[in-house]
């Protein structure tokens, strides 16, 4: 009687578990023929079953189901991107449940590459698709300029296939770019810097520019910077980028060098000739600067830094000039102060063709300082003329009392 009775309850579990993966075929072909509401229910109902709950072929059909979801919703929004994410899970589930093995059976249905061209009855719907589907709609919202759930798609690409190097390059640009987002910047190209093949020469551009300018933090930039390096010796900008951030952090001895180190291989280079005369200046060899910040105009006569620092320097030493004439004796004065008066006049004259060329390539307001430089110096040398031209110009930006602001 007992083997009777333990037969029967064999029999009833045998039974139950045949119906529950019934429950399972029956969403796999419910998944097929495209009716996913019916498909989804009956895979829910089979993964709260403990008969089929932990069958890894259970989650697999709902990844599949979740994966042509997520394909089909034509919605450039949040709720899209949740079931991108939620598929993701539930593939990452199920290759949890085989030990992570790509070569077993479940691993090589997870991650078989689609084949263009095949009806859906016949495509995979595999982790492959839905990182194709991603990439499509992350591109598609970006044609619509729908910059914000561009960054999404691509941003789960990202955590689709960790090593799409395009993935995270264009969802780091989209976050620093368009969206501000520099943590997220961040991440991406972090990501980037890690894959030895990749040319990651942009990438380095971008997490310097970021520590540098939104993070402050120069000793961060410098440290990208150095490691670009190694692996770009060659490229100039980081040459550009070494000496501005010596600078930053106040390492005049090695930026000193490093410029003139840099100025060998691009001796024309006219921000680096502007950086060298900026250290001969600090130095206090205002010489040595004003014939690097000439050099710079020399080379790119429409820089304009190049331009206002070589005009700046002239008025400093002009200046220079004007103060030491206010320290003579009485004596003194009357036999050197004319000769050094026109000294000073002469360095105020040699200015006047580079603020000149300075305001030139400056609009409006952004060129105010320049033309108030000029009309000053035109007073000075008594030009009026040309000092009452500059005070129209700083009248039509100012106002009237542009000298009062």
């Amino acid at each position: 009687m007992k083997k009777l009775i333990l037969s029967l309850a064999l029999v009833v579990a045998a039974s139950t578990a045949f119906a529950q993966k019934k429950v399972v075929n029956s969403a796999d072909r419910n998944f097929k023929k495209g009716d996913l509401e019916a498909a989804m229910n009956d895979i829910q109902a089979a993964l709260e079953n403990p008969e089929t709950m932990n069958d890894p072929n259970t989650t697999l059909v709902k990844a599949k189901i979740l994966t042509k979801m997520f394909e089909l919703d034509e919605d450039m929004a949040a709720s899209t991107v949740k079931t991108g994410r939620s598929a993701l899970e539930a593939f990452d589930k199920t290759m949890s449940m085989v030990g992570n093995d790509k070569n077993s059976k479940i691993g090589k249905e997870v991650y078989k590459e689609e084949v263009p061209g095949l009806p859906d009855n016949l495509r995979p719907f595999s982790k492959m698709t839905l990182r194709n589907s991603a990439f499509n709609k992350a591109l598609q919202a970006y044609e619509e300029d729908d910059y914000s759930m561009s960054y999404e798609f691509f941003n789960l690409v990202s955590e689709i296939d960790p090593a799409d190097t395009t993935a995270h390059f264009n969802a780091g640009y989209l976050a620093y770019q368009e969206l501000g987002k520099t943590e997220d910047a961040k991440k991406h190209f972090k990501a980037l810097i890690e894959v030895p093949e990749y040319n990651k020469l942009n990438t380095y551009y971008f997490l310097i520019q970021i520590a540098s300018a939104e993070d402050q933090d120069p000793e961060q930039a410098y440290k990208y910077v150095i490691a670009a390096r190694k692996d770009f010796p060659e490229d100039k900008t980081l040459s550009e980028f070494e000496v501005q951030l010596l600078l930053q952090m106040n390492k005049m001895e090695e930026a000193m060098a490093s410029v003139k180190e840099a100025l060998k291989d691009d001796p024309n280079n006219s921000g680096l000739l502007l950086r060298y005369g900026y250290l001969l200046e600090q130095s206090g060899d205002l010489d040595g600067a004003l014939e690097q910040y000439k050099k710079s105009v020399e080379v790119n006569p429409d820089f304009f830094e190049g331009n206002f620092y070589t005009g700046a320097i002239l008025l400093e030493q002009a200046r220079k000039i004007l103060a030491e004439i206010n320290e003579l004796s009485d004596d003194e004065w009357e036999k050197r102060a004319p000769e050094m008066g026109m000294k000073a006049d002469s360095y105020y004259k040699d200015a006047i063709p580079y603020f000149t060329k300075a305001s030139e390539l400056r609009d409006g307001q952004a060129s105010g300082e320049v033309l108030e430089l000029l009309f000053q110096i035109h007073t000075r040398l008594k030009n009026t003329a040309e000092a009452e031209k500059y005070n129209q110009r700083l009248i039509s930006i100012f106002g009237p009392n542009w000298m009062e602001r």
